[in-house]
């Protein structure tokens, strides 16, 4: 069996083929590309941790409710998130994916405040444009973490949404006790270790 610690790019869709984007597979070597999946997904703006193995029993168990393996994002966000509003996401918030009940217990805190000049570089090119030609760029953007074990469609930026922000970056940078190796830069891959593996089944 083999595992791979994928560090995913923006503007690739987590699939193993699409007919109208590129794909996770395209960052991988032909010798490597054998019978690997990505476990999970990641959408197309969103960059960070994504496992890739040809092992369907270890996707099975990091993907079993039971399991409880969390993941943790890093994300701007538009607006001046507060306190309260982490709270919020903590306690659990409705959207449209999870019918009649509230997303599941969360971490949530603030990590700063920067500007959209400041995070200039993380977002996309007709946002700097914008940002560049008035004075978007002034506008507040909030840091922030927030850690799940639930996996809905967008949950993340749904999340945030819910208590009045919007996220303008989002980054995976942890798989249960497992965080990215951030010596890996984007559209790059290594195989991970036994001792790797076991801490995604550490609980944070």
């Amino acid at each position: 069996m083999r595992y791979f610690m994928f560090n995913k790019p923006r503007g690739c869709v987590t699939a193993r083929c699409d007919p109208r984007h590129k794909t996770v597979m395209d960052y991988i070597k032909e010798e490597d590309k054998d019978g690997l999946f990505p476990i999970g997904r990641l959408d197309k703006d969103t960059e960070g941790f994504l496992i890739l193995t040809d092992d369907g029993s270890l996707c099975n168990r990091i993907n079993l409710p039971e399991s409880n393996v969390t993941k943790t994002y890093r994300f701007y966000s538009k607006c001046h998130l507060e306190k309260e509003d982490m709270e919020r996401l903590c306690s659990g918030v409705s959207i449209a994916s999870i019918k009649d009940r509230l997303t599941a217990s969360a971490s949530a805190t603030i990590l700063g405040y920067k500007t959209m000049k400041d995070i200039a570089d993380l977002l996309d090119e007709e946002r700097i444009v914008r940002i560049k030609n008035t004075r978007m760029g002034e506008r507040p953007v909030t840091h922030a973490q927030i850690i799940i074990t639930e996996g809905k469609k967008h949950q993340v930026k749904k999340m945030i949404g819910a208590v009045g922000g919007y996220v303008l970056y989002l980054e995976r940078v942890a798989i249960g006790g497992l965080s990215l190796d951030h010596t890996l830069k984007r559209g790059e891959y290594r195989s991970m270790t036994e001792d790797e593996l076991a801490m995604i089944f550490v609980k944070t």
